[in-house]
């Protein structure tokens, strides 16, 4: 089945991208307003672009106002961000704080959640999320009404102790992470527990196998 994308409406063009493009992972984003209050808001359109320099991008999307959420605003302002992520036991608050707000609202205390300062920027990361990457703006690119791509720079990186087999070496035990994806629809969900192991193949082998 042919969809052409010229043929169709923006929210059938999104209903096609993201039930397609699964799972993804969940940046769970802290920002600061101007007048320092808290705003934490999950985004599933996100990922690791870059290791050198280490850059993550976040896909922010508007509510009909014209603007790019409380999130994109204030990176704007301010140009820092923390990207926590999730892990199935933080995922209903996670969930709490997608709840559309007004900006007076702390998502993080309705979510019943705790921070700890952060050591490269002014926004706080959320304590019961495994992993926080503290970022400061490297781009924001308009793509649309009501559409941006914010590029950051990772600063630092903060996992919890448990799951961090060899610091010296940076060796992690992702699977105790717990992470969580974002699939289709508006509610569905993976988790990152069920896993199989494929070694890439370099290209001696892949002659010495004949090809």
């Amino acid at each position: 089945m042919l969809f052409d994308f010229a043929t169709l409406d923006a929210n059938n063009r999104y209903k096609l991208l993201v039930s397609t493009i699964v799972p993804r992972p969940i940046a769970w984003v802290v920002t600061l307003d101007p007048e320092g209050r808290r705003n934490a808001a999950p985004y599933s359109f996100f990922n690791a672009f870059s290791g050198d320099p280490p850059v993550v991008c976040i896909g922010i999307g508007g509510r009909g106002t014209g603007n790019i959420k409380d999130t994109g605003n204030n990176i704007r302002t301010s140009g820092e961000f923390v990207v926590n992520l999730v892990a199935a036991e933080n995922a209903e608050q996670m969930n709490i704080t997608a709840i559309e707000f007004g900006r007076e609202v702390d998502e993080l205390t309705e979510a019943g959640l705790t921070t700890l300062p952060s050591v490269k920027v002014k926004p706080p990361r959320i304590k019961e999320s495994p992993v926080a990457l503290e970022c400061e703006r490297f781009t924001t690119l308009e793509i649309g009404h009501e559409r941006a791509l914010v590029l950051g720079r990772v600063l630092a990186m903060h996992i919890r102790d448990d799951a961090v087999l060899d610091a010296q070496k940076c060796y992690i035990d992702t699977p105790k992470l717990d992470l969580i994806g974002r699939m289709h629809g508006r509610g569905w969900y993976a988790r990152t527990s069920d896993r199989f192991e494929m070694p890439r193949i370099n290209e001696t082998d892949w002659t010495r196998r004949g090809g």
